[in-house]
């Protein structure tokens, strides 16, 4: 394995480990609630660093001629895990600016959600570094997409509730919003599952 493949395995392990930090900052912030701005700050911080190794990860690309799997793999890799994490920076943002004045149970089971697929992408970056272990990333695509399917109806739930419970129109605007980001960034995580799966199967 040469140097540069090795720091491509260690970029992608540096962004997996944020967005799990990530996710997880977002699970504290809506099951605490409390220090609403603090959380959101760190939150932004945390997904500055994530910008910060997918712009490694390009521009690596950018000066490596042989890379260790295909250079589209690579990118879109980087970029669906870097919107995982502008997605949960949304979310958390968009708590704070609106003035929530508490999370709703769904809110709170979809960052759950968003935390089990971050978890999973950790486990599954790894065995990248290793065409043996390519095989065994499979599971962790079926799991992720599993969350995924439980993320969707627990959205649709969501929505069926707010436009069913005469809320105010500023409040229904506000939680779909929100609602929206926390779903999306599951279907990102869904992403980051298809590029590791698609790398499994041309390369194992």
């Amino acid at each position: 394995m040469t140097p540069q493949e090795k720091k491509f395995f260690g970029l992608f392990e540096a962004s997996a480990s944020n967005l799990v930090d990530i996710a997880r900052a977002l699970k504290d912030m809506v099951f605490s609630w409390d220090s609403i701005e603090a959380r959101s700050v760190k939150i932004s911080d945390l997904e500055h660093r994530g910008d910060g190794i997918t712009h490694e990860i390009i521009a690596l690309l950018h000066r490596t001629f042989v890379t260790p799997f295909d250079r589209e793999d690579i990118a879109t890799l980087a970029q669906s895990m870097d919107d995982v994490a502008d997605l949960i920076h949304s979310a958390a943002d968009d708590m704070f600016l609106y003035r929530i004045t508490e999370p709703t149970p769904q809110c709170q089971e979809l960052a759950e959600i968003v935390l089990k697929g971050t978890f999973e992408i950790q486990k599954a970056v790894p065995l990248l570094r290793h065409r043996s272990d390519l095989k065994d990333m499979l599971s962790h695509c079926v799991e992720i997409n599993r969350l995924e399917n439980i993320a969707d109806r627990i959205y649709r739930q969501a929505l069926a509730e707010l436009f069913n419970d005469n809320n105010e129109a500023m409040q229904v605007i506000k939680w779909r919003e929100i609602y929206q980001h926390l779903e999306t960034a599951t279907d990102r995580c869904e992403d980051v599952a298809n590029v590791l799966e698609g790398v499994a199967l041309k390369n194992a």
